[in-house]
């Protein structure tokens, strides 16, 4: 599996445990407000499988978990298989994803290879093309909200609230599409560091009251609903 960036501890990332994170490279999506811009380009030197691998099994009983973010972690072709080397160490599996991937997603729950999920809702159906920077299919997006929402497993939806690309309205017809989930982060915007598009490095960020209100206006639809990141 192509990983370009590792971190070797984290509280943060995966909710209650103490986890590693990898970074796979490459995405099919192009959001001009991600930061990850080394990672989705892939101009980054590899991480070695095996020497995250050896560093996992150095950490168990010290470790809980692995979180897989990217990128899109779905574009790996064997990233089934890296799982199942890193579940046989006893660790618990996190997986970001963009939701591009609906069958790849099925088949890791299915095998019992990830324990949680957590998917970018990037903006209401008729707006995703200009927040994923690319033409998106936007029934696998539906389709692997759905398969998250029937999984037996833990998961949360979240989305960038950028100034300019989405407002309260936008952020009320998500939640409406997202009803019934369990947890949903409307997460701030970061312009302290570049970005895709350098046209958003001027952008201000919503200010806590704003991120507030917006959660108050979408919190009923979700057992969990919170600004994150401020």
């Amino acid at each position: 599996m192509k990983i370009g960036g590792f971190q070797k501890s984290s509280l943060l990332d995966y909710p209650d445990e103490i986890s590693a994170i990898v970074w796979t490279v490459k995405c099919n999506f192009h959001c001009p407000f991600c930061y990850n811009t080394y990672i989705v380009d892939g101009n980054v030197e590899l991480f070695s499988e095996k020497d995250v691998l050896d560093f996992l099994k150095k950490r168990q009983g010290l470790l809980d978990a692995l979180v897989i973010s990217g990128g899109e972690p779905l574009l790996q072709k064997d990233i089934g298989d890296f799982c199942q080397k890193v579940k046989k160490l006893g660790y618990k599996i996190k997986v970001d994803t963009n939701g591009t991937f609906p069958e790849k997603l099925q088949e890791l729950i299915d095998k019992k290879l990830i324990d949680y999920i957590s998917m970018d809702v990037k903006a209401p159906a008729d707006k995703y093309n200009s927040l994923a920077g690319k033409k998106v299919d936007i029934n696998k997006i539906k389709k692997s909200i759905k398969i998250i929402q029937q999984s037996n497993l833990d998961y949360e939806f979240k989305t960038t609230v950028v100034p300019g690309l989405l407002d309260k309205k936008d952020i009320i017809e998500i939640g409406k599409w997202l009803k019934g989930s369990k947890k949903y982060y409307l997460q701030q915007f970061k312009n302290d560091t570049a970005v895709i598009s350098s046209d958003l490095e001027a952008v201000t960020p919503y200010s806590e009251e704003e991120l507030f209100d917006f959660v108050e206006n979408v919190k009923q639809y979700f057992d969990i609903c919170k600004a994150r990141g401020i």
